[in-house]
């Protein structure tokens, strides 16, 4: 017996639910940085299992569609995260190591590594063109700034491409040597890339993507993030992926002091700069200048939006 619902994006045969469009690019490639790939496994549930799940029923949910996808913009607005949790995702990614490191950060998910003590590593590794190297960034420790000047560029990348074959080639011959593979690993670069099987829930799958889809990500795992959120939580959940655009990745967090400001910008804007300074949102320097802090340059990107302008 076939069901269909979410407006025929997700089918049950059998209490298994199909989604036509994930199905269509099952094992497909989808290409990332220079070597990197995704590609889905296998996958569980689709927007109908949310809504049973939530009901907490056996049937395929409403018969209206549109009482589903309400639903589950209910759940999502409201936090209410437990029925994500039935819908799976398994993928194939090949990552370069150094950012490797950051996805695995997120321990809420099933992982299987290609071994380099088994077999022998990859060979390839992440490569930059000349406009793509950055300078650090003067605001943020941990991340990037402008691009740097296209001839510093191709000396960086001449300089990356030479260290890359060197590394390769004593790794190669260390291999030679009989040298065990575990140990003649040791020297490759976090360029290096890697493959691994990757499974999460959508409720896990969504909050990684929520924090490595913003401009404050890196940009090369913003990009894997973009792929796995755009082109395929896109198509296998629209319901939830709308919902998740909207109440996630486009919202807007007002904390008590950011309200607080608020207030005082609609009530009376010649008392703002006054309620920014004490607040900690921007400091006074000894030639009369102001200083805007970090959590008024984020209360600036807030407001920024919806058309306003901190005082400032």
């Amino acid at each position: 017996m076939t069901n269909s619902t979410s407006e025929g994006m997700d089918t049950r045969l059998n209490g298994r639910v199909f989604c036509s469009e994930l199905d269509a690019i099952l094992g497909v490639k989808f290409p990332v940085l220079d070597d990197g790939f995704i590609r889905v496994i296998d996958y569980m549930g689709g927007d109908s299992s949310i809504v049973q799940a939530a009901r907490v029923s056996y049937g395929a949910g409403t018969k209206r569609p549109s009482d589903d996808e309400h639903l589950i913009r209910y759940l999502m607005r409201h936090r209410h995260t437990t029925p994500f949790e039935m819908c799976e995702l398994k993928l194939h990614v090949r990552v370069p190591m150094d950012v490797w490191r950051q996805w695995i950060r997120h321990r809420t998910a099933s992982v299987n590594e290609y071994s380099t003590r088994y077999s022998l590593a990859i060979d390839a590794a992440r490569k930059l063109a000349p406009d793509e190297w950055r300078a650090q960034s003067s605001t943020n420790r941990q991340g990037s700034g402008e691009p740097l000047d296209a001839e510093i560029g191709t000396l960086l990348s001449k300089e990356e491409a030479e260290f890359q074959h060197r590394a390769r080639e004593l790794y190669q011959s260390r291999i030679d040597r009989g040298i065990s593979r575990e140990i003649a690993r040791k020297d490759l670069p976090l360029s290096t890339y890697t493959e691994a099987y990757w499974k999460c829930d959508l409720k896990n799958l969504l909050n990684f993507i929520a924090l490595r889809i913003t401009g404050a990500a890196q940009y090369e795992i913003r990009a894997y993030a973009e792929v796995i959120g755009r082109e395929i939580v896109a198509k296998w959940v629209p319901f939830t992926w709308k919902a998740f655009e909207d109440y996630e990745l486009s919202a807007k967090t007002l904390t008590a002091p950011d309200q607080e400001l608020l207030k005082t910008m609609f009530a009376d804007r010649s008392q703002a700069l006054d309620a920014a300074l004490r607040l900690g949102y921007a400091r006074k320097e000894p030639d009369g200048s102001i200083k805007v802090m970090r959590e008024g340059a984020e209360f600036a990107q807030k407001i920024k939006p919806i058309g306003l302008t901190p005082p400032w």
